[in-house]
């Protein structure tokens, strides 16, 4: 249940769905077996698990969702050997080589045949929409597997005006400073041990773990004209996470705090109840977090001033 990355986004003249509404039309595109001939497949899971029929929970405003990703795994190297297996035998019987469109034609044969028989990868996909703040955060290891779960979310509503959250201060200009100048920091921000330095040149990145990041190393590496784009930060001894250039948060850590507060609450062993406890728990300190990131990095950009910023710098 405890989100492992956030990916955030901002939605604009965000749809008033109502709990109800949402659950139908979360249902029409629920997820489906594979068949035979699909390479993947992304529909709406439900969070609560097998046992659950509810595709959203929500809680003070707090709405969970869960995305249901499925993939055959066919992998290059299977299907390349099977294609010359089946080239090499063409060309014995013909006598000669065979053409690249045909060569093609047998590679796409070979990918639907095998195709049925590769393995089935699942992934579940988590997502966060704080209908107060008209935010949604997912919980994805790549922009691009969070871009998926939005494009269905999409779908799904028929129309979602929504951009990736920004701040006024790029996360790389702050991350620096904050190395450079201890001064500079937050009162509840607290540094980590990990940080990635990158040449603006991009000649090379230098990552560094289990290290004190206000030693005379670290402090000597960024007099060479080094930025950081990713930097391990503590936020007001709740949260612990890696804050990367594109205002991605990875490897999410919750202190003991939060995870004892959610642990002493009475579900009286109901599966559901104790996933909402934990659930508006987790919210409520991400969306602290978020407001505090902003806050720290000059407030929130405007899709206008995004723009102008990329002509200047395009």
């Amino acid at each position: 249940m405890w989100f492992k990355h956030l990916h955030l986004y901002r939605l604009h003249d965000a749809p008033v769905v109502p709990l109800t509404t949402l659950e139908d039309v979360l249902a029409e595109q629920a997820a489906r077996p594979l068949g035979d001939n699909d390479a993947r497949r992304l529909g709406w899971g439900t969070p609560g698990g097998r046992n659950s029929t509810r595709f959203c929970h929500e809680v003070q405003g707090h709405r969970l969702l869960s995305a249901q990703r499925q993939e055959r795994l066919l992998p290059a190297s299977i299907v390349r050997e099977a294609v010359e297996e089946r080239v090499d035998e063409r060309e014995r019987a013909e006598g000669g080589p065979l053409p690249r469109k045909e060569k093609q034609a047998i590679k796409e044969q070979v990918y639907e045949d095998l195709l049925p028989q590769a393995f089935v990868r699942s992934q579940r996909i988590d997502l966060w929409w704080d209908t107060q703040r008209d935010l949604i955060g997912i919980n994805a290891s790549s922009a691009k597997r969070a871009e998926e779960v939005l494009d269905l979310l999409r779908q799904t509503l028929g129309s979602l005006k929504v951009t990736p959250l920004a701040t006024k201060t790029l996360p790389i200009r702050a991350m620096t400073e904050w190395l450079h100048d201890p001064t500079s920091r937050p009162d509840d921000l607290a540094l980590g041990d990990q940080v990635e330095l990158q040449t603006p040149s991009d000649e090379g990145v230098l990552r560094a773990r289990r290290v004190d990041l206000d030693s005379e190393e670290i402090t000597t590496l960024l007099s060479g004209d080094r930025q950081a784009t990713r930097l391990a930060i503590e936020v007001d001894e709740r949260v612990s996470l890696m804050l990367h250039d594109d205002l991605a948060l990875k490897s999410l850590r919750f202190a003991d705090s939060v995870i004892e507060e959610a642990s002493q609450s009475d579900d009286g062993d109901d599966a559901i109840q104790r996933l909402e406890t934990d659930f508006i728990l987790m919210a409520q300190t991400l969306a602290d977090t978020t407001e505090r990131l902003l806050d720290w990095l000059g407030g929130e950009a405007t899709p206008e001033s995004q723009q102008d910023t990329a002509s200047v710098t395009s």
